[in-house]
């Protein structure tokens, strides 16, 4: 029953996180200018940083009040081969095809309610390169990111908000490294409803799990080398 009961606080969570993310870009043209910052080639991602680390500390509160929802399943997975957490298969068996449910309902949301005239801005991720050239790099990009995750909350600093810019931080990092080869991010809610699903499986399914079974085969032994690195003790 636990499981069930956490496996439907994903899903809620997902759906939030794809409805809210998709407006990343939207939030950051209205800001940008409104401030009138267009000639600034770093204003807007300096403002992208700032909406990210909001909404990722507001939705880590609301994973904690629904028992530690997650709405990303690469995190789910690396935490889970780092020991880390509460998950089992069974668990996780569960977790994924809620979250998956819940990112497919909230990109069909946003596509109904986003006004016409912004819609342009849900044009999203392709694939810049050939599939395994974006499998390679999205490969490489997710265990990036997942080792920057589990460094950053099991060995970084304490301080919650602290902790939260550097997730901002590394995760605009690598959607920019990235955006050559997968487009600004994996979000299922930035695609064309006709190519929804389709897209959702093949990116998703094929890139991203290819990146987490690296992610897995790799993270023990880079965590151990890195433990003996006493830089990384410098952020706590």
């Amino acid at each position: 029953m636990a499981a069930i009961q956490a496996a439907f606080g994903d899903a809620v969570l997902t759906f939030m996180w794809v409805f809210v993310s998709s407006m990343f870009g939207l939030f950051t043209n209205l800001v940008v200018t409104a401030l009138g910052l267009q000639t600034l080639v770093w204003a807007p991602l300096v403002i992208t940083t700032f909406i990210v680390f909001t909404f990722v500390f507001l939705f880590n509160l609301i994973g904690e009040a629904l028992g530690g929802a997650s709405f990303n399943p690469t995190g789910t997975a690396s935490f889970y081969a780092a020991g880390v957490g509460g998950d089992t298969l069974f668990s996780m068996a569960l977790k994924f095809p809620a979250q998956a449910a819940g990112a497919v309902g909230g990109a069909l949301a946003i596509m109904e309610v986003m006004p016409v005239q912004y819609k342009h801005m849900l044009g999203g991720p392709t694939l810049q390169v050939d599939l395994h050239t974006g499998g390679l790099a999205e490969g490489v990009l997710t265990f990036l990111m997942s080792f920057a995750v589990l460094v950053i909350i099991l060995r970084g600093p304490r301080n919650p908000l602290l902790q939260t810019l550097f997730l901002a931080v590394a995760t605009i990092t690598l959607v920019v490294a990235g955006s050559a080869y997968t487009g600004p991010s994996m979000n299922p809610a930035n695609v064309s409803i006709p190519f929804l699903l389709l897209n959702f499986i093949v990116i998703f399914f094929f890139l991203k799990i290819c990146g987490v079974l690296m992610n897995l085969s790799n993270y023990a032994r880079c965590s151990e080398s890195c433990s003996n690195l006493s830089f990384l003790y410098l952020i706590v």
